[in-house]
């Protein structure tokens, strides 16, 4: 097998304009025998294009990503040679080869009913759109680019991804460090790392970093900010665009696989057919799909849910909520709440899930659910107390964190019992802990809110879906049946 300094030789030669015709066979050999040699081959041109055009006195616009092979030249040469290789290329019959790898920026490698893009359609410059779904690419040096629903895309080159709405999450071999993600604010620049860039249809974008490092460059300023692992930045031109981390916002690389599963498991058309059994149950007092064009009001985002296609309302600034108003203020001695919930972050002080407005000491038990600053579920209720000394704090909190299931979808649900004293926890269907209550009030509905209750500390930062409220104790088997038939994965 011949060495690499046999393929720098040729295709030193070829650019030269000297390469005879068993060099250009030899080429033509190499070319078609090895990936490996089709990609070192499209480094040298695409360094030998950049010093052309740097000898001519411009840069271009489209960025060159480092070549690994050692090509000396003595001086920088100039576009008029470039012609008559690639014309004695083509007489060698390279250049259809040549001119497919161009345009060959990244390659779909596996979606979850993303019906635009089959796996192992080959994307060039033209635009894309994705209605629904997650689909992930593969680019030419190797960077995996998630892209979730709804988007609208174009790669400018391998290294080069334009993104005009969506959300992606980019991990960054170091065979493609400056991986660029380019949207209507700004950029954002791979240093080698695993990144996040959510674009809204309205407002600035933002740069999460997982890990590694990232530089963000506003447009419209020469301002430039490194941000490392555990930062976000919005992508805005006045400086101080600092914002909360939010790493679970993102669906990742090692997601997709069980959501695929999941998806082609069938599980949507089980989680509809418990939904529709739901809505037959009498005992039923709300049930949010958000799947309604009529929505409660508030400021939310409306974003893909669980499955491709479906929505589920996102809360993402201080201050975002929905309202609610149901239970007609009456009084429900037994109480079911669950929610399939997908937290962007986790910590202090506290992630509101449902609270009624206000907490009046004069209407005992009105309803909070929340997760709390040790990451795990808490369901107080005014005026319930629990036995003294109590455990933890004045209300009863679920055993196991949440913190595990970050960046996943998770099924939380919460069983109250008042002529029993008991609250039960679950997570992802399984029973958690149950906690007994010395006073314990029928729970009172009515105006609330869904989301942030207040700016001060009920901040959540996240996606809800399928939102239950229910006016009876659900059972053990009931709540793992709910769970197993709503869960996305598989």
């Amino acid at each position: 097998m011949k060495s690499d300094a046999d393929l720098e030789r040729l295709v030193e030669r070829y650019l030269d304009g000297v390469a005879t015709v068993r060099d250009l066979a030899q080429l033509n050999e190499r070319l078609r025998a090895t990936a490996d040699a089709r990609r070192e081959f499209v480094d040298m041109l695409n360094l030998d294009s950049a010093l052309a055009a740097t000898a001519a006195g411009w840069i271009a616009e489209q960025a060159v990503p480092p070549v690994t092979s050692t090509v000396r030249r003595p001086a920088p040469v100039l576009p008029v040679r470039w012609l008559a290789a690639a014309a004695c290329l083509a007489l060698a019959g390279v250049a259809w080869w040549w001119q497919g790898t161009q345009q060959a920026f990244a390659t779909v490698d596996r979606g979850v009913g993303a019906e635009e893009l089959a796996v192992g359609m080959t994307l060039g410059g033209e635009a894309h759109e994705i209605k629904n779904g997650t689909v992930e690419f593969i680019t030419a040096r190797g960077a995996r680019v998630v892209v979730e629903a709804p988007a609208l895309f174009h790669f400018e080159s391998a290294q080069r991804l334009h993104l005009a709405r969506g959300r992606v999450a980019a991990e960054v071999p170091p065979a493609a460090k400056g991986f660029t993600v380019i949207t209507p604010t700004g950029d954002a620049v791979d240093l080698g790392t695993k990144f996040g860039v959510d674009v809204p249809e309205q407002g600035a974008a933002e740069i999460h970093v997982f890990q590694g490092e990232v530089v963000a460059h506003p447009s419209g300023s020469e301002h430039q900010q490194s941000l490392r692992g555990g930062e976000a930045l919005t992508l805005q031109a006045a400086p101080g665009g600092e914002r909360e981390f939010r790493s679970g916002a993102f669906i990742r690389s090692d997601e997709l696989p069980s959501l695929s599963a999941g998806f082609a498991a069938g599980q949507r058309a089980k989680a509809e057919a418990a939904l529709h059994a739901l809505r037959r149950d009498p005992a039923l007092i709300s049930l949010m799909d958000f799947e309604s064009p009529e929505l409660p009001p508030g400021q939310f985002r409306i974003v893909q849910g669980r499955w491709p296609g479906s929505h589920a309302a996102e809360f993402v600034h201080v201050g975002d909520h929905m309202k609610l108003d149901v239970g007609g203020g009456r009084e429900w001695p037994q109480l079911t709440l669950a929610a399939w919930v997908r937290l962007d972050r986790l910590g202090a002080p506290y992630q509101s899930l449902y609270h009624t407005d206000g907490w009046d000491g004069s209407k005992p038990g009105q309803v909070h659910w929340m997760i709390n600053r040790d990451t795990t579920m808490r369901l107080a209720l005014k005026n319930n107390t629990l036995p003294l000394p109590a455990a933890r704090s004045a209300n009863p909190d679920s055993l196991t964190p949440v913190l595990p299931e970050q960046g996943r979808w998770v099924h939380l649900a919460v069983v109250y019992d008042a002529d029993k004293h008991t609250v039960r926890f679950y997570l992802n269907g399984r029973f958690d802990l149950q906690a007994v209550q010395e006073k314990a009030f029928p729970a009172r509905l009515g105006p609330a809110q869904i989301g942030n209750w207040n700016r001060q500390d009920r901040k959540l930062s996240g996606r809800i879906d399928e939102l239950i409220i229910l006016g009876r104790a659900m059972t053990d088997d009931e709540i793992h049946s709910l769970h197993a038939a709503g869960t996305p994965y598989q």
